[in-house]
Parts: C-alpha cells; sequence; structure tokens
C-alpha cells in the first residue's frame, strides 16, 4: 500500500483538485492518504467531509513585496516546518502533492528537505509565489497551463497536463440536466455566475441584462448570484418571490449541482479561475470571461486570454464591463449558432479530461 501526503488549501480551486487527484489514485493503486491544511481554513472542514484522514499545521501566506512583516512570517514558518517534519516521521509518505496556497509550503519544504519525492500541481498560466519558492526543491511541477513553464526557474520539472476536474463534470449529460433544471431543450440558455459568493460587478451588469431580455421568448438567463449578493440582485432585478425575471430570467442564490447546470448550458458568463476553465473546456462550453481584477498577478487575465486566443472564449475587463456590453454579445452568440460552434470546439480543444489521472500516474511514478 502506498502512503500519500496531499496539501492545499485556502479556496475551493486548491481544495477540490486535491481531492480529485486522490480519488484517481485510488482508482490506480491501494493509498493509504492524509490530507494537510491549515487549522481554520476551508480545507479543515471539507477534506473531514469528504472521508479523508487530516492533520493540521499554521501556515502564513508570505506579501509579494520585500516587507517588514514577510520576516515575523519567515521565523513563524520555521516554526510550521518542525510541526511538518514530525507529520512525515509519524506518516512516512511514499510522495507529497501539493496543489496550490500557502498551506503546501511547509510539508512540502519539509519532504522535500527530507529527500521525499515531492510534486507540484500549478494550476495558472502565472505561478503562484508559494509554488514559485517550492519549485526549486520539488521533483516535478504538473503544468494546468503550458504557458507557466518559462515563468518557473527550472523548466525541465514542468509537464504539461492540464488541470484536473470532477469527473461529474464530464459524466452529466445535457438533455437529463436540463430536464432536471426545467430548461426546455429550444432554450437558449445562459448561465451567468461569479463564483460561490457572488461578484459584484457581474450582478451589478445583469440588471440591465435583465430588464432588456425579460420579454424574449426561447431564452434563459439563468442567473445564479452567490450567497451573498443574492437579496441585492433580487431587488435590483423586480424579480417575483420565486426568482423569476419575466420570461427569460431565473435568480438562484447557489448552485449545488453546477455540473448538470454547465451541461444544460449554451454559453457562460463568469470569472477565469483555473479550474472554472478547466471545466470550461472539458464541456466545450463557450464563454464570456471576465477576469476578476485582483487575483495576485492579474492571473485571472493570462488565464482567460488563452481562452481567447484559441477562440473559446469572449473577455471583457472587469472595470468595463457594462450591461450593454454583455447584451450585445449575448444577442450576437444566440444568433450566430455558427460562431458559437467554433467557439465550441475552441473549448474542447482546450480540455485535459484525463488531467487527474495523469497527474496520479505521475506521482505514482515518483514513488518507485
Amino acid at each position: 500500500m502506498k502512503r500519500i501526503i496531499l496539501s492545499g488549501g485556502g479556496t475551493g480551486g486548491h481544495i477540490y483538485p486535491a481531492v480529485t487527484i486522490a480519488r484517481e489514485l485510488s482508482s490506480l493503486e491501494d493509498v493509504e492518504f492524509l490530507f494537510v491544511g491549515t487549522p481554520n481554513g476551508m480545507e479543515s472542514r471539507i477534506i473531514p467531509k469528504e472521508g479523508y484522514k487530516f492533520a493540521s499545521i499554521p501556515a502564513y501566506g508570505l506579501k509579494r513585496a520585500l516587507t517588514v512583516q514577510n520576516i515575523g512570517i519567515l521565523l513563524k514558518t520555521a516554526g510550521s516546518l518542525f510541526k511538518a517534519r514530525s507529520i512525515l516521521k509519524q506518516f512516512k509518505p511514499d510522495v507529497v502533492i501539493g496543489t496550490g496556497g500557502y498551506v503546501c509550503g511547509p510539508i512540502l519544504m519539509a519532504a522535500a528537505l527530507s529527500h521525499i519525492p515531492t510534486l507540484i500541481q500549478e494550476q495558472n498560466v502565472i505561478p503562484g509565489i508559494t509554488n514559485k519558492i517550492l519549485s526549486r526543491v520539488v521533483d516535478k511541477i504538473a503544468l494546468g497551463y503550458e504557458e507557466a513553464k518559462p515563468r518557473f526557474p527550472h523548466p525541465e520539472k514542468c509537464i504539461y497536463t492540464g488541470n484536473p476536474i470532477r469527473p461529474d463534470i464530464v459524466a452529466a449529460a445535457r438533455e437529463e440536466s436540463r430536464k432536471k433544471l426545467g430548461i426546455p431543450h429550444d432554450t437558449f440558455m445562459v448561465l451567468v455566475t461569479g463564483g460561490s459568493r457572488g461578484a459584484r460587478s457581474i450582478n451589478n451588469a445583469m440588471a440591465d441584462v435583465h430588464d432588456y431580455f425579460k420579454d424574449t421568448d426561447n431564452l434563459c438567463l439563468y442567473h445564479v448570484t452567490g450567497t451573498l449578493e443574492y437579496d441585492k440582485v433580487l431587488k435590483s432585478v423586480h424579480a417575483s418571490d420565486d426568482g423569476r425575471v419575466g420570461k427569460a430570467g431565473r435568480i438562484i442564490k447557489y448552485e449545488y449541482d453546477m455540473p448538470s447546470a454547465l451541461a444544460a448550458a449554451d454559453l457562460i458568463i463568469c470569472r477565469a479561475g483555473a479550474i472554472s476553465l478547466a471545466e470550461l473546456a472539458a464541456r466545450g462550453l463557450p464563454a464570456i470571461l471576465i477576469p476578476y481584477p485582483y487575483a495576485a498577478e492579474d492571473h485571472q487575465t493570462f488565464n482567460a486570454r488563452v481562452f481567447v486566443a484559441a477562440g473559446a472564449a469572449k473577455m471583457i475587463v472587469d472595470k468595463y464591463l457594462t450591461g450593454k456590453e454583455l447584451i450585445q454579445d449575448i444577442e450576437y452568440l444566440k444568433n450566430m449558432p455558427a460562431a458559437l460552434h467554433t467557439m465550441s470546439d475552441a473549448a474542447f480543444g482546450l480540455g485535459r479530461i484525463h488531467a487527474g489521472q495523469d497527474i496520479a500516474r505521475l506521482a505514482l511514478g515518483l514513488c518507485k
């Protein structure tokens, strides 16, 4: 039996890929897992619910600029390394895998210093600061984007795998998903989402979009507002008690079944997080991307540019986002099925639906 440590946290974009990799590893070999994260991060709640053992280490994110604060953070991180080494001695892993976020820094660094095989997975075109530091000591780097390779100091360690996605994203069937969501087969469905908490700029721009299309037949604006923005959006679009806006608009607080929503959609309006884009590519779903402007080193814009360059998406810069821009793009793509089809083919071309399995095989290869 192999013993493998996975670490990653802070956001679902770092946690769920780790879970996907674990499931792929289990399908290939008998493995005992230990997930390592911070005591109060999202991972401390999500990982036990997924049925995996969890151990915590205090970890702290470095500031990108040279600051006095970073000296204190480095001193605290040194203490975390001792805790990490204790975990390694007790669990005795064959390989340690990091999927991003500063939470994986101490355990990956301790593993590398202890000559335990190590692998990090970088999801974005612009690598995170923790992964750039770790890349100097780990054995392999699995890339979500080939364009990230020259940004690492040791590109020879890099292997382009794509980003791991949940199997149910690929498995969801379009017709079944439409029945589940109550979307007629002849309706053009636009899925709008800014993530679990919502994106204020997208939600604000959608007020004009709902008003413009509210009397349009054979159109569904399936607008997932996020939990923090839901009540405000209901008021701004004058929705009914059941979240309807005229014939076309549907306001949803939180979508628990995103695989079905993606499978049912003809077009998506969303941010440009790496895992979200991997899911769009797996579905061949055309997109209007509005990158989150405050992401570290503006990495979402670089992610989006890959899709725009391939012809898979249109991009609107967040500060220039208006309802008018969205209305024009929706009308054009709704009435130009050939253009939509071309975008869909381009998105499929960017997909790496076996990325999780490829990363799992890479990790097992390091064990040997």
